[in-house]
């Protein structure tokens, strides 16, 4: 038995995309339910490759969003190791964004390029910190605390478990007589060395001592192989960086370019506009192999003028992001369900992928995503809890969190947040954005494996073993929906308990 055989059944529940969405109200991922097919394969054969614009592709269905307290770096680094893409935020100068996409591209798997550093006049208190902050000790020590000095030490917690005072400078306390591997060697050669020595951290030095770069053994033991990692055709990780419509947007794509980035993504919170399309054009025009994503848009209509302008790729969502507020503040916007049906569908005409952006918050919101038509998913909030994001932890009742907030808001609108929202340069500023914290959740490189795999065992509930198989099935009407009262949303959750744990989406 198989899907084909559903179809032609009498047998068939439910309603299509189409009927489903023919409906004059605005539908979220929890105002319906995909109805489950026939299972007859296991959860490991379902395939998660896709595409994120008409040229690349990705191993996994996930981008992180182009936020300052989301995606840097090592974000970036993090998301394409696993299969997906980091986009780099704007909030910054054309030199440091371009900074930041160079670290991408530049990223030898298991070296860890830009380490912490400290100083010999820097003390044990100082040391507590980063351990407490950033969960790691083996700091290696240089002549003035930065990379590329020369190398005098490291300092361990071998060094300093049983040290009371803790304002002693570690010149006192790290072990001078440190195994370094030179500049150059491989990364199988740097594990030999610290197999055979059995330490932790293994420096690595220039000729003249400096520090070049970290091996760690943790990450090796954890980093051993990324056989699904996005790469380019030279081998290098993939890497996006989002711009706004400004002029100056102009100067940026172009040294984006230099760098290697491998897609734009015009950052705009309405992208339906002619600074959008000009800006698309101009990419196209100029730089003939780079991949452009348009949006952010909600309609047929918006899509049309993209995709005629040019558009890889479309950004899908207007006001559902946790930490958004245009819904309310502008009363303009679409639910995020009917967004993604309408604007997937018209894409499909093009060939045009699509990304759902906005509104995720489990793995079933990223399942009923891509059942509508998207083919990637976009995440701020589901990513900002993750040690890769930028930010100190902190903790509040007990509870360690990050900071995360729209761009949209107060405090990120001063850093440069507003060019999305055509707002830059006006006095009085209108907010479409919220801060706030999101809970620790680990590592990516331990939490895209937990979402892939409970998404895998949702494509086998819905019986499809790819995301080109799901999309064919709701262009055909094989892939069935059912509406949810909002009793039904309830008997659907967690009820009628005295009280109960929540799991947590976080995988060790």
């Amino acid at each position: 038995m198989s899907n084909q055989t559903y179809r032609d059944s009498e047998y068939l529940d439910g309603l299509s995309g189409d009927e489903l969405f023919s409906l004059q109200i605005g539908l979220t991922y929890r105002d319906f339910l995909v109805l489950p097919g026939f299972i007859d394969f296991h959860p490991s054969e379902v395939e998660l490759e896709t595409r994120l614009t008409r040229n690349i592709k990705l191993k996994r269905p996930f981008i992180s969003s182009p936020m300052d307290t989301v995606t840097e770096s090592s974000m970036a680094i993090a998301q394409a190791l696993m299969g997906g893409i980091g986009i780099i935020h704007y909030n910054n100068t054309i030199e440091e964004q371009v900074a930041l996409v160079e670290k991408v591209k530049r990223f030898e798997n298991g070296f860890i390029t830009e380490p912490v550093i400290l100083g010999p006049k820097n003390t044990i208190r100082d040391l507590d910190w980063i351990k407490e902050h950033k969960g790691f000790t083996g700091i290696p020590v240089t002549e003035d605390g930065t990379k590329n000095s020369k190398l005098l030490g490291i300092v361990t917690n071998r060094d300093i478990d049983f040290e009371k005072n803790r304002e002693i400078t570690l010149d006192k306390v790290m072990t001078t007589n440190v195994i370094t591997g030179k500049a150059g060697i491989t990364l199988q050669e740097a594990n030999d060395i610290i197999k055979k020595t059995k330490i932790g951290k293994l420096p690595i030095v220039d000729s003249n001592g400096k520090l070049v770069s970290l091996v760690s053994r943790s990450d090796l033991k954890k980093n051993k192989e990324f056989p699904d990692a996005s790469k380019d055709e030279r081998k290098r990780l993939r890497c996006g960086a989002a711009v706004s419509t400004l002029l100056e947007s102009r100067e940026r794509v172009a040294a984006l370019y230099a760098a290697g980035v491998d897609v734009i993504i015009i950052d705009s919170a309405q992208g339906n506009s002619n600074y959008q399309i000009e800006m698309i054009q101009f990419i196209k025009k100029e730089f003939k192999n780079l991949e452009v994503v348009g949006g952010n848009v909600v309609t047929r209509g918006q899509a049309e003028n993209l995709i005629r302008a040019g558009a890889d790729g479309l950004r899908i969502g207007m006001g559902p992001g946790s930490i958004c507020i245009t819904q309310d503040t502008m009363a303009v916007g679409r639910a995020q369900a009917t967004a993604i049906f309408q604007t997937a569908k018209h894409a499909a005409k093009y060939d045009v992928p699509v990304i759902a952006d906005g509104g995720i918050s489990n793995i079933g919101d990223i399942a009923n995503a891509l059942a509508l038509g998207a083919s990637t998913c976009m995440m701020g909030f589901m990513f900002a809890g993750t040690s890769e994001a930028p930010g100190e932890y902190f903790y509040e009742n007990g509870i360690r969190l990050k900071k995360y907030r729209g761009m949209a808001s107060i405090e990120a609108m001063k850093a440069g947040g507003d060019k999305r929202y055509f707002n830059e340069g006006q006095k009085v500023k209108v907010a479409q954005g919220v801060s706030g914290s999101v809970v620790d959740r680990g590592s990516i490189l331990n939490f895209i494996p937990y979402l892939s795999q409970g998404l895998r065992l949702s494509f086998q509930d819905m019986g499809f073993q790819s995301i080109p198989e799901i999309h064919k099935a709701l262009r055909e009407g094989a892939l069935r929906f059912e509406r949810r009262s909002e009793s039904a949303q309830a008997q659907g959750s967690v009820h009628g308990l005295y009280s109960f744990s929540a799991p947590t989406m976080r995988a060790e």
